[in-house]
Protein backbone atom coordinates (compact mmCIF):
# COMPACT_ATOMS: atom_id res chain seq x y z
CA UNK A 1 0.00 0.00 0.00
CA UNK A 2 1.59 3.60 -0.94
CA UNK A 3 0.70 6.91 0.92
CA UNK A 4 -1.10 8.98 -1.59
CA UNK A 5 -1.08 12.33 0.15
CA UNK A 6 0.79 15.15 -2.28
CA UNK A 7 2.13 16.82 0.43
CA UNK A 8 3.58 14.53 2.50
CA UNK A 9 7.19 13.71 2.12
CA UNK A 10 9.32 11.82 4.91
CA UNK A 11 12.54 12.90 3.45
CA UNK A 12 15.41 10.91 4.57
CA UNK A 13 14.42 10.62 8.03
CA UNK A 14 12.66 7.46 9.87
CA UNK A 15 9.35 7.42 9.13
CA UNK A 16 6.97 5.81 11.32
CA UNK A 17 4.31 5.45 8.76
CA UNK A 18 6.30 5.25 5.67
CA UNK A 19 8.94 2.99 4.58
CA UNK A 20 11.96 4.32 3.02
CA UNK A 21 11.14 3.33 -0.32
CA UNK A 22 7.50 5.20 -0.04
CA UNK A 23 5.08 2.20 1.12
CA UNK A 24 2.96 2.18 4.05
CA UNK A 25 4.23 0.29 6.90
CA UNK A 26 1.47 -2.38 7.10
CA UNK A 27 1.12 -1.71 10.97
CA UNK A 28 0.11 1.68 10.12
CA UNK A 29 -2.22 0.83 6.87
CA UNK A 30 -5.83 0.78 8.44
CA UNK A 31 -5.16 4.44 10.06
CA UNK A 32 -3.88 5.09 6.53
CA UNK A 33 -7.11 4.01 5.03
CA UNK A 34 -8.99 6.32 7.61
CA UNK A 35 -6.95 8.83 6.50
CA UNK A 36 -7.11 8.53 2.79
CA UNK A 37 -11.45 8.81 3.30
CA UNK A 38 -11.09 12.50 4.59
CA UNK A 39 -10.56 15.54 2.33
CA UNK A 40 -8.38 18.52 3.06
CA UNK A 41 -11.39 20.11 5.10
CA UNK A 42 -11.77 16.78 6.70
CA UNK A 43 -8.67 16.25 8.03
CA UNK A 44 -8.67 19.79 9.53
CA UNK A 45 -11.89 18.89 10.82
CA UNK A 46 -10.86 15.71 12.74
CA UNK A 47 -8.08 17.97 14.37
CA UNK A 48 -10.53 20.38 15.30
CA UNK A 49 -12.94 18.25 16.49
CA UNK A 50 -10.42 16.22 18.83
CA UNK A 51 -8.88 19.51 20.36
CA UNK A 52 -12.43 20.42 21.17
CA UNK A 53 -12.46 17.52 23.22
CA UNK A 54 -9.69 17.84 24.51
CA UNK A 55 -10.93 21.44 25.89
CA UNK A 56 -13.92 19.95 26.99
CA UNK A 57 -12.36 17.38 29.20
CA UNK A 58 -10.27 20.55 30.77
CA UNK A 59 -6.48 19.32 29.72
CA UNK A 60 -4.94 22.41 30.02
CA UNK A 61 -0.98 23.28 30.98
CA UNK A 62 0.02 26.45 32.49
CA UNK A 63 2.99 28.22 30.42
CA UNK A 64 5.71 29.83 31.07
CA UNK A 65 4.12 33.36 31.10
CA UNK A 66 1.32 32.45 33.72
CA UNK A 67 -1.38 31.60 30.56
CA UNK A 68 -3.44 28.16 30.79
CA UNK A 69 -3.76 26.50 27.08
CA UNK A 70 -4.89 23.26 26.20
CA UNK A 71 -2.53 21.05 25.43
CA UNK A 72 -2.17 20.94 21.31
CA UNK A 73 -3.23 17.25 20.51
CA UNK A 74 -2.93 15.59 16.76
CA UNK A 75 -5.41 12.59 16.27
CA UNK A 76 -3.18 10.48 13.94
CA UNK A 77 -1.71 7.41 16.22
CA UNK A 78 1.96 6.65 16.77
CA UNK A 79 1.44 2.54 16.57
CA UNK A 80 3.88 0.02 18.50
CA UNK A 81 3.39 -3.60 17.76
CA UNK A 82 2.90 -5.77 20.54
CA UNK A 83 6.59 -7.69 19.81
CA UNK A 84 8.54 -4.29 19.61
CA UNK A 85 6.47 -3.22 23.12
CA UNK A 86 7.65 -6.15 24.62
CA UNK A 87 11.43 -5.20 23.87
CA UNK A 88 10.65 -1.85 24.78
CA UNK A 89 9.15 -2.97 28.07
CA UNK A 90 12.29 -5.45 29.03
CA UNK A 91 14.31 -2.41 28.66
CA UNK A 92 13.04 0.06 30.47
CA UNK A 93 12.07 -2.33 33.66
CA UNK A 94 16.15 -3.29 33.57
CA UNK A 95 16.89 0.25 33.58
CA UNK A 96 14.49 0.94 36.48
CA UNK A 97 15.80 -1.47 38.46
CA UNK A 98 19.11 -0.24 37.98
CA UNK A 99 18.48 3.40 38.52
CA UNK A 100 16.62 2.16 41.89
CA UNK A 101 19.59 0.03 43.39
CA UNK A 102 21.87 2.69 42.31
CA UNK A 103 19.82 5.49 44.64
CA UNK A 104 19.87 2.83 47.10
CA UNK A 105 23.58 3.10 46.79
CA UNK A 106 24.69 6.19 46.40
CA UNK A 107 22.58 6.91 49.84
CA UNK A 108 23.96 3.76 51.48
CA UNK A 109 27.35 2.19 51.00
CA UNK A 110 27.98 3.90 48.11
CA UNK A 111 30.20 0.37 46.42
CA UNK A 112 29.59 2.03 43.28
CA UNK A 113 32.05 4.91 43.91
CA UNK A 114 34.56 2.49 46.04
CA UNK A 115 34.60 0.45 43.04
CA UNK A 116 35.09 3.25 41.11
CA UNK A 117 32.46 3.27 38.60
CA UNK A 118 31.45 6.61 39.34
CA UNK A 119 33.75 9.05 41.03
CA UNK A 120 32.43 9.88 44.69
CA UNK A 121 32.97 13.66 43.39
CA UNK A 122 29.82 13.02 40.83
CA UNK A 123 27.45 12.22 43.04
CA UNK A 124 28.15 14.73 45.85
CA UNK A 125 28.47 17.93 43.14
CA UNK A 126 24.73 16.80 41.60
CA UNK A 127 22.16 19.17 42.37
CA UNK A 128 19.99 17.05 43.79
CA UNK A 129 21.88 14.75 45.47
CA UNK A 130 20.98 14.96 49.61
CA UNK A 131 23.64 14.20 52.02
CA UNK A 132 21.13 14.31 54.59
CA UNK A 133 19.43 10.86 52.93
CA UNK A 134 22.44 8.60 53.50
CA UNK A 135 21.05 6.04 55.25
CA UNK A 136 17.30 6.37 54.72
CA UNK A 137 15.40 2.68 53.57
CA UNK A 138 12.36 3.26 52.25
CA UNK A 139 9.38 0.84 52.19
CA UNK A 140 10.54 -2.00 50.18
CA UNK A 141 13.76 -0.68 49.26
CA UNK A 142 11.90 1.71 46.72
CA UNK A 143 13.49 4.85 45.74
CA UNK A 144 11.82 5.46 41.97
CA UNK A 145 8.54 4.54 42.39
CA UNK A 146 7.02 6.49 39.48
CA UNK A 147 9.09 7.15 36.17
CA UNK A 148 9.22 8.87 32.72
CA UNK A 149 12.04 7.73 30.70
CA UNK A 150 11.99 9.97 27.36
CA UNK A 151 12.66 7.38 24.37
CA UNK A 152 13.36 8.32 20.85
CA UNK A 153 14.14 6.78 17.31
CA UNK A 154 17.34 7.97 15.44
CA UNK A 155 17.76 7.55 11.77
CA UNK A 156 17.89 4.00 11.06
CA UNK A 157 15.07 3.63 13.72
CA UNK A 158 16.79 2.48 16.65
CA UNK A 159 14.89 2.85 19.86
CA UNK A 160 17.02 4.82 22.60
CA UNK A 161 16.91 6.47 26.05
CA UNK A 162 17.26 10.31 25.92
CA UNK A 163 16.57 11.02 29.70
CA UNK A 164 15.65 9.65 32.59
CA UNK A 165 13.07 11.27 34.69
CA UNK A 166 12.82 9.80 38.46
CA UNK A 167 12.24 12.75 40.08
CA UNK A 168 8.52 14.11 39.66
CA UNK A 169 7.72 12.83 35.88
CA UNK A 170 4.49 14.77 34.09
CA UNK A 171 2.33 13.72 31.27
CA UNK A 172 0.30 10.76 31.99
CA UNK A 173 -3.11 12.78 32.53
CA UNK A 174 -2.30 13.56 28.93
CA UNK A 175 -2.17 10.26 28.22
CA UNK A 176 -5.73 9.37 29.55
CA UNK A 177 -7.19 12.36 27.94
CA UNK A 178 -5.88 11.78 24.63
CA UNK A 179 -7.68 8.32 24.60
CA UNK A 180 -10.86 9.61 25.46
CA UNK A 181 -10.94 12.55 22.58
CA UNK A 182 -10.01 9.27 20.32
CA UNK A 183 -12.67 7.42 21.52
CA UNK A 184 -14.94 10.21 20.61
CA UNK A 185 -13.69 11.46 17.27
CA UNK A 186 -12.50 7.87 16.10
CA UNK A 187 -14.40 4.86 17.64
CA UNK A 188 -14.83 2.47 14.34
CA UNK A 189 -10.57 2.71 14.25
CA UNK A 190 -10.17 1.72 17.68
CA UNK A 191 -12.42 -0.56 17.19
CA UNK A 192 -10.52 -2.12 14.11
CA UNK A 193 -7.30 -1.89 15.60
CA UNK A 194 -7.98 -2.54 18.87
CA UNK A 195 -5.09 -0.80 21.18
CA UNK A 196 -3.94 -2.09 24.72
CA UNK A 197 -6.74 0.53 26.99
CA UNK A 198 -4.84 3.09 28.79
CA UNK A 199 -7.43 3.70 32.07
CA UNK A 200 -6.27 1.71 35.07
CA UNK A 201 -3.02 3.88 35.53
CA UNK A 202 -4.60 5.56 38.95
CA UNK A 203 -5.24 1.34 40.15
CA UNK A 204 -1.83 0.75 39.30
CA UNK A 205 -0.51 3.44 40.60
CA UNK A 206 -1.98 2.66 44.02
CA UNK A 207 -0.62 -0.57 44.15
CA UNK A 208 2.51 0.92 43.80
CA UNK A 209 1.75 2.99 46.88
CA UNK A 210 0.55 0.32 49.11
CA UNK A 211 3.57 0.07 50.95
CA UNK A 212 3.15 3.42 52.48
CA UNK A 213 0.20 2.35 54.38
CA UNK A 214 1.76 -0.81 55.65
CA UNK A 215 4.80 1.03 57.33
CA UNK A 216 3.13 3.92 59.06
CA UNK A 217 -0.36 4.81 59.88
CA UNK A 218 -2.22 7.36 58.15
CA UNK A 219 -3.72 8.51 54.77
CA UNK A 220 -1.74 8.87 51.61
CA UNK A 221 -2.18 12.31 49.48
CA UNK A 222 -0.55 13.99 46.62
CA UNK A 223 1.38 16.32 47.12
CA UNK A 224 1.66 19.60 44.55
CA UNK A 225 3.19 23.17 44.54
CA UNK A 226 -0.41 24.38 43.62
CA UNK A 227 -2.69 25.74 40.85
CA UNK A 228 -0.20 27.69 39.32
CA UNK A 229 2.30 25.08 37.71
CA UNK A 230 1.71 23.84 34.41
CA UNK A 231 0.96 20.30 35.53
CA UNK A 232 -1.72 21.15 38.35
CA UNK A 233 -4.05 19.50 35.85
CA UNK A 234 -2.78 16.32 36.01
CA UNK A 235 -2.22 16.30 39.97
CA UNK A 236 -5.94 17.25 39.77
CA UNK A 237 -6.83 14.41 37.62
CA UNK A 238 -4.80 11.87 39.35
CA UNK A 239 -6.48 12.95 42.88
CA UNK A 240 -9.66 12.25 41.54
CA UNK A 241 -8.95 9.01 40.11
CA UNK A 242 -7.08 7.79 43.03
CA UNK A 243 -9.67 8.82 45.46
CA UNK A 244 -6.88 10.92 47.70
CA UNK A 245 -6.29 14.31 48.88
CA UNK A 246 -4.60 16.86 47.00
CA UNK A 247 -2.58 18.86 49.63
CA UNK A 248 -0.14 21.88 49.49
CA UNK A 249 3.26 22.33 51.35
CA UNK A 250 1.21 24.96 53.31
CA UNK A 251 -1.26 22.62 54.82
CA UNK A 252 1.45 20.87 56.38
CA UNK A 253 2.50 20.48 60.15
CA UNK A 254 4.19 17.91 62.70
CA UNK A 255 2.31 16.65 64.97
CA UNK A 256 2.73 13.96 67.22
CA UNK A 257 5.56 12.78 66.08
CA UNK A 258 4.36 12.41 62.84
CA UNK A 259 3.47 14.33 59.66
CA UNK A 260 -0.15 15.87 58.90
CA UNK A 261 -2.33 18.12 56.48
CA UNK A 262 -4.99 20.49 57.25
CA UNK A 263 -8.21 19.33 55.39
CA UNK A 264 -11.92 20.20 55.92
CA UNK A 265 -12.21 17.36 58.61
CA UNK A 266 -9.23 18.52 61.00
CA UNK A 267 -5.91 17.30 61.23
CA UNK A 268 -5.19 13.96 59.40
CA UNK A 269 -1.95 12.19 59.46
CA UNK A 270 -0.05 11.11 56.48
CA UNK A 271 1.43 7.94 56.03
CA UNK A 272 3.48 9.02 52.67
CA UNK A 273 3.10 11.60 49.73
CA UNK A 274 3.25 11.39 45.84
CA UNK A 275 5.42 14.42 45.68
CA UNK A 276 4.73 16.27 42.46
CA UNK A 277 7.12 18.87 43.37
CA UNK A 278 10.80 19.47 43.90
CA UNK A 279 12.16 19.06 47.58
CA UNK A 280 12.76 22.81 47.81
CA UNK A 281 9.25 22.94 48.44
CA UNK A 282 9.74 21.32 51.72
CA UNK A 283 12.22 24.34 52.67
CA UNK A 284 11.79 27.21 55.26
CA UNK A 285 8.08 25.68 55.91
CA UNK A 286 6.24 26.34 58.98
CA UNK A 287 5.77 22.75 60.33
CA UNK A 288 4.81 24.01 64.14
CA UNK A 289 6.59 22.52 67.50
CA UNK A 290 9.52 25.21 66.65
CA UNK A 291 10.82 23.41 63.90
CA UNK A 292 14.06 25.21 62.45
CA UNK A 293 14.67 23.42 59.56
CA UNK A 294 11.79 21.66 57.78
CA UNK A 295 13.14 19.81 55.19
CA UNK A 296 15.53 18.24 57.81
CA UNK A 297 12.43 17.18 59.74
CA UNK A 298 10.82 15.50 57.55
CA UNK A 299 13.27 13.46 56.06
CA UNK A 300 13.91 12.63 59.90
CA UNK A 301 10.23 11.18 59.85
CA UNK A 302 11.79 8.80 56.92
CA UNK A 303 14.41 8.04 58.59
CA UNK A 304 12.37 6.65 61.54
CA UNK A 305 9.66 5.12 59.30
CA UNK A 306 7.27 7.43 60.17
CA UNK A 307 7.02 8.95 56.36
CA UNK A 308 7.60 7.91 53.11
CA UNK A 309 7.48 9.90 49.32
CA UNK A 310 7.27 8.60 46.10
CA UNK A 311 9.38 9.40 44.41
CA UNK A 312 11.42 9.57 47.61
CA UNK A 313 13.16 12.23 48.66
CA UNK A 314 16.72 11.87 47.23
CA UNK A 315 15.87 9.93 44.03
CA UNK A 316 16.83 13.23 42.10
CA UNK A 317 19.78 12.26 41.92
CA UNK A 318 19.17 9.51 39.14
CA UNK A 319 17.39 12.22 36.48
CA UNK A 320 21.14 14.25 36.84
CA UNK A 321 22.06 14.40 33.28
CA UNK A 322 25.77 13.57 34.00
CA UNK A 323 24.74 10.42 36.02
CA UNK A 324 22.80 9.25 32.58
CA UNK A 325 25.87 9.33 30.89
CA UNK A 326 26.53 6.40 33.49
CA UNK A 327 23.94 4.37 32.87
CA UNK A 328 25.13 1.67 30.94
CA UNK A 329 27.77 1.50 33.60
CA UNK A 330 25.31 1.00 36.52
CA UNK A 331 23.59 -1.54 34.50
CA UNK A 332 26.26 -3.16 34.12
CA UNK A 333 27.23 -3.22 38.25
CA UNK A 334 24.11 -3.81 39.50
CA UNK A 335 22.41 -6.52 37.10
CA UNK A 336 25.37 -7.74 35.83
CA UNK A 337 24.10 -7.36 32.23
CA UNK A 338 24.62 -5.32 29.24
CA UNK A 339 21.50 -2.69 28.45
CA UNK A 340 18.66 -3.59 26.58
CA UNK A 341 18.41 0.62 25.85
CA UNK A 342 21.41 2.05 24.23
CA UNK A 343 21.93 5.59 25.44
CA UNK A 344 22.40 8.53 22.98
CA UNK A 345 26.26 9.12 22.54
CA UNK A 346 26.99 11.12 25.25
CA UNK A 347 30.09 13.61 26.10
CA UNK A 348 30.51 14.76 29.77
CA UNK A 349 32.07 18.38 30.20
CA UNK A 350 33.78 17.42 33.28
CA UNK A 351 36.30 15.01 31.54
CA UNK A 352 39.00 17.09 29.90
CA UNK A 353 38.66 14.73 26.91
CA UNK A 354 35.22 15.19 26.15
CA UNK A 355 34.79 18.95 27.28
CA UNK A 356 37.70 20.16 24.79
CA UNK A 357 35.51 18.14 21.85
CA UNK A 358 31.92 19.78 22.96
CA UNK A 359 33.66 23.23 22.75
CA UNK A 360 35.26 22.35 19.24
CA UNK A 361 32.33 20.99 18.01
CA UNK A 362 29.07 23.79 19.51
CA UNK A 363 28.05 23.98 16.03
CA UNK A 364 26.82 20.62 15.90
CA UNK A 365 26.02 19.14 19.32
CA UNK A 366 23.34 19.31 21.53
CA UNK A 367 24.48 20.86 24.78
CA UNK A 368 22.06 20.22 28.03
CA UNK A 369 22.73 21.39 31.75
CA UNK A 370 22.74 18.89 34.26
CA UNK A 371 19.87 19.50 36.41
CA UNK A 372 17.42 21.78 33.91
CA UNK A 373 14.22 20.75 32.87
CA UNK A 374 11.88 21.35 29.88
CA UNK A 375 14.54 22.61 27.21
CA UNK A 376 15.71 25.15 29.50
CA UNK A 377 19.24 26.29 29.60
CA UNK A 378 19.75 23.92 26.18
CA UNK A 379 21.87 24.73 23.12
CA UNK A 380 20.80 23.24 19.84
CA UNK A 381 24.42 23.99 18.12
CA UNK A 382 23.30 23.75 14.17
CA UNK A 383 20.42 26.54 14.46
CA UNK A 384 22.82 28.39 17.04
CA UNK A 385 24.11 31.91 16.49
CA UNK A 386 28.28 33.00 16.90
CA UNK A 387 27.26 34.52 20.44
CA UNK A 388 25.11 31.56 21.90
CA UNK A 389 28.06 29.34 21.38
CA UNK A 390 30.35 31.54 22.78
CA UNK A 391 28.04 31.95 26.04
CA UNK A 392 27.71 28.40 26.32
CA UNK A 393 31.50 27.89 26.20
CA UNK A 394 31.90 30.14 28.69
CA UNK A 395 29.47 28.34 30.90
CA UNK A 396 31.08 24.57 30.11
CA UNK A 397 34.55 26.58 31.10
CA UNK A 398 33.00 27.70 34.06
CA UNK A 399 31.27 24.86 35.35
CA UNK A 400 32.21 22.31 33.54
CA UNK A 401 30.19 19.29 36.08
CA UNK A 402 27.04 21.02 34.87
CA UNK A 403 26.69 20.15 31.47
CA UNK A 404 27.18 17.26 29.27
CA UNK A 405 26.48 17.23 25.38
CA UNK A 406 24.86 14.68 22.58
CA UNK A 407 25.13 14.48 18.98
CA UNK A 408 21.96 15.83 16.95
CA UNK A 409 19.95 13.18 16.47
CA UNK A 410 17.51 13.16 13.90
CA UNK A 411 13.71 11.87 15.33
CA UNK A 412 11.93 9.70 13.73
CA UNK A 413 8.55 11.44 12.63
CA UNK A 414 4.99 10.75 12.35
CA UNK A 415 2.52 12.31 10.19
CA UNK A 416 0.78 15.16 11.68
CA UNK A 417 -2.33 17.14 10.53
CA UNK A 418 -1.08 21.05 9.53
CA UNK A 419 -3.84 23.00 7.88
CA UNK A 420 -5.66 20.54 6.76
CA UNK A 421 -2.50 18.57 5.36
CA UNK A 422 -0.75 15.58 6.24
CA UNK A 423 3.15 16.67 7.56
CA UNK A 424 6.13 14.84 8.79
CA UNK A 425 6.72 16.10 12.31
CA UNK A 426 8.93 14.73 14.91
CA UNK A 427 8.63 13.10 17.73
CA UNK A 428 9.59 11.71 20.92
CA UNK A 429 7.79 8.75 23.54
CA UNK A 430 7.94 8.72 27.36
CA UNK A 431 6.65 5.87 29.17
CA UNK A 432 5.37 5.36 32.50
CA UNK A 433 7.15 2.66 34.65
CA UNK A 434 5.77 2.14 38.64
CA UNK A 435 8.06 0.46 40.77
CA UNK A 436 5.14 -1.93 42.38
CA UNK A 437 7.76 -3.95 45.31
CA UNK A 438 9.16 -6.54 43.53
CA UNK A 439 7.28 -6.52 40.55
CA UNK A 440 8.15 -3.20 37.83
CA UNK A 441 4.72 -2.57 35.60
CA UNK A 442 5.34 -0.52 32.05
CA UNK A 443 2.42 0.72 31.59
CA UNK A 444 1.47 0.42 27.97
CA UNK A 445 2.20 2.98 25.84
CA UNK A 446 2.84 6.50 27.13
CA UNK A 447 2.97 10.02 25.89
CA UNK A 448 4.13 10.88 22.10
CA UNK A 449 4.99 14.35 22.37
CA UNK A 450 5.07 16.34 18.51
CA UNK A 451 7.38 19.27 17.57
CA UNK A 452 4.35 21.13 15.45
CA UNK A 453 6.67 23.05 13.92
CA UNK A 454 8.41 22.12 10.52
CA UNK A 455 11.86 20.67 11.15
CA UNK A 456 12.17 21.60 15.05
CA UNK A 457 13.48 18.90 17.45
CA UNK A 458 12.28 20.37 20.51
CA UNK A 459 8.94 18.60 21.47
CA UNK A 460 8.05 20.17 25.35
CA UNK A 461 4.85 21.85 25.17
CA UNK A 462 6.81 24.75 26.92
CA UNK A 463 8.42 24.83 23.47
CA UNK A 464 5.40 24.92 21.59
CA UNK A 465 4.78 21.08 20.97
CA UNK A 466 1.89 18.91 21.05
CA UNK A 467 1.15 14.99 21.79
CA UNK A 468 -0.39 12.02 19.89
CA UNK A 469 -1.90 8.83 21.57
CA UNK A 470 0.17 5.87 21.42
CA UNK A 471 -1.47 2.56 20.26
CA UNK A 472 -0.13 -0.60 21.34
CA UNK A 473 -1.48 -2.82 18.99
CA UNK A 474 -2.07 -7.04 19.50
CA UNK A 475 -0.05 -9.40 17.46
Amino acid sequence: MTMKFDAYSPQNVFDEYVSADGDCRSLAEPVVQWLQQKSSQGLAQSSADAQAVLDDLGATFTTVHGETQTLPFDPVPRLISQAEWQTLSAGLKQRIAALNLFCADVYGDQKICRDEVIPLEVIKSAKRYLPICRGLRPPQDVWCHVSGIDLVRDRQGQWCVLEDNVRDPSGIAYVLKNRQAMQRVAPQLLETMQPQPVDDYAHQLQIGLESFQQAAQGTVAILTRGPEISSYFEHQTLAEQMQIPLIEAKDLAIREGALHFHSDRGWQRLAGLYRRCDTELLQDLDLGNGTADSLAAIIELCQQGQLAFANTLGAGIADDKVIYGYVPDIIRFYLDAEPLLPNVPTYLCWRDRDRQYVLDHLDELVVKSASAEGGQDMLFGIHSTAEERATFADKIRDQPRGYMAQPTLTLSQIPTIIDGQLAPRHTDLRPFIIHQGDDIYVYPGGLTRVALEAGELVVNSSQGGGSKDTWILPE
